[in-house]
This record gives C-alpha cells, structure tokens and sequence, in this order.
C-alpha cells in the first residue's frame, strides 16, 4: 500500500481520502528518475531524520557542495556527511528520512529508505520512496556568501533558553522529521511569517498546519508514533536548534482561530535541545516570503 495506517486514518477522519488517492501514483516510486538525479546533483542544502538510541527522532542539517549528493544507482543515493550524530543513528537504526531543498527555486526533493554507512564520512541510501513535493510555503533565498566556518560549539539542554525562544519567534521556516515502522523516516518543511511558531512555556511549542497535499505524511506518522524532531536554521550565521520531543495535534481547535490560515495546530513537547554553532559554511539572503502563506498570524491574546 502507498500510504500507511497512520496516514489513512487521518485522510479518513478530514474526508480526503479521493485527493489523498490521486496523489498516489506520485509517491509510488522507489526509482530516482533523471530529473531527480540531476536535481539531487546540483543541491547543498537537505535535512535528514533519523532516530537515535532512545527512539526519539532528529531532524539534522546536511550541506555541501554540488555533488554531496549523488545518485550512483536508480535506487541509490550516496551521501558525503560529515554529522558525528547522524553517523551514531544510523548504526543503531537504518531508516533515514531526507528532504532536499532548494530555497532558490523553491524546488524540494523527499526521499525515504535504508541507509548504510560506508568508511568515515559517505552514506548510501536505498531508496523506497522519492518524489518531488510542491512548492508551498517555502520562503525564497539564494546562497550569496561562504562563511569562514569556526569551530562549532554545542549546547545541550532539557528547555529553551531566552536566546533559543527568540531564535524560534523570529523564524520563518523549519523542518519537522518523524517516525512510522511501516513507512519508515520522513524529514518535511513547514513556512510561515516570523512569529507562526510560538513558545507555550520553556519546554512546549505550538504551531499551525496550513492546508497542504491530503497525503498527511507528517501527521500520520504522528498519529502512531509522536516521537518528531525539529530543525531551525539561523540562516545568516549558520547556527542550527534541534529539538526532539513528542508532537499532536491539539485538541482546543478555538486556539487555531489565532492563527491566520491554520487548519488545525500542532503542540510539541520538548525532552531534548541542542543548539550547533556555525553548523555549516553557507549563508543564505532572504529574498521574498512565499506567495502561498495566509495573511500574517493574529497576535496572541492569552
């Protein structure tokens, strides 16, 4: 079957079931056609989602220059990584998730299957799933500079610092990576103005689900295993948060009224943080908000 129990089970609860199918066919194929192979070549920017030796999941960042990702086989992706924590997940667990994003063109690639690690620093991915994704809600950006990338520092925490709340509020984009033991790993975006994400209290987020494809890829796999990891990126200095915790759809639907365009909001748990100093080299230029996103979000009232 295409999609997965969890995947069926919200389609049917929100009647989509007729979209949901005659998508597909688009996500049917495990073969990475040319298209994908030359897309996959030219790309410096994925988030991979993996799960670590407590089962909860995480959401990384993977860059490099064009050619970092290459597709050797019609069913496998070589990966050139550098993540000593990406490395640690996959020897415990196989199932790797991978989206790859070009902010540019507002083009992204999904990719799921079972990934080997190969000497130090490559990784081969059989795919079992890839397919283009549609372009909503990616904010434009261009890479226009390298920064001259210092030693990376790590914090870990239980709960977000004044400096890590801000980093949520001011963002525009993260990527959410979740976990299904029948569809496997998945890594997808979400968009929206600065301020769409809020801080509840130190340890819990909230944010809106927009109106997307009906395949609920995302929420499905919630729906059966809660465990999902966040990713924000600092796109000026190259920082990165990583937050991994347990996500649902809240069940106060009048809240969503405080959030323009929001079908329904999703509340996140927070267990672990990890904020990565000069995680990667690139720095990306902000360049237009995606024509997709609803009217900016009602300030909060309580």
């Amino acid at each position: 079957m295409i999609y997965h129990s969890g995947e069926l089970a919200v389609q049917a609860r929100l009647g989509v079931q007729a979209e949901a199918e005659s998508l597909a066919k688009a996500i049917g194929g495990a073969v990475v056609k040319p298209a994908m192979q030359s897309f996959l070549a030219s790309q410096r920017l994925a988030i991979a989602s993996t799960i670590d030796s407590g089962n909860r999941v995480w959401a990384s960042l993977l860059t490099g220059e064009p050619g970092f990702l290459q597709a050797v086989a019609e069913q496998i992706v070589k990966i050139a990584i550098d993540s000593d924590e990406l490395k640690e997940n996959l020897r415990l667990a196989e199932e790797l998730g991978l989206l790859v994003i070009d902010l540019a063109t507002r083009k992204r690639l999904r990719l799921n299957g079972k990934a080997k690690l190969q000497g130090e620093n490559k990784i081969y991915l059989h795919t079992q799933q890839v397919y283009f994704n549609c372009p909503q809600y990616i904010q434009k950006r261009e890479i226009n500079a390298t920064l001259n990338r210092g030693k990376s520092s790590v914090q870990i925490g239980e709960t977000l610092s004044p400096q890590q709340q801000q980093f949520i509020q001011q963002a525009d984009t993260f990527f959410i990576a979740s976990y299904h033991p029948q569809g496997g790993a998945d890594a997808s975006h979400r968009g929206g103005y600065p301020g769409f994400v809020r801080v509840l209290y130190l340890n819990k987020l909230v944010f809106p689900d927009y109106a997307g494809n009906n395949m609920f890829n995302t929420l499905g796999n919630l729906v059966e295993n809660p465990q999902a990891g966040l990713l924000f990126i600092d796109f000026a200095t190259g920082d990165t948060l990583q937050l991994t915790g347990k996500a649902a759809v809240a069940q106060n639907t009048k809240k969503a009224l405080q959030f323009a365009g929001a079908n329904r909001l999703v509340e996140f748990q927070i267990e672990k943080v990890k904020f990565l100093t000069s995680a990667t080299s690139f720095q990306w230029q902000f360049k237009e908000y995606s024509p997709y996103l609803p009217m900016k979000t009602k300030p909060q009232t309580d």
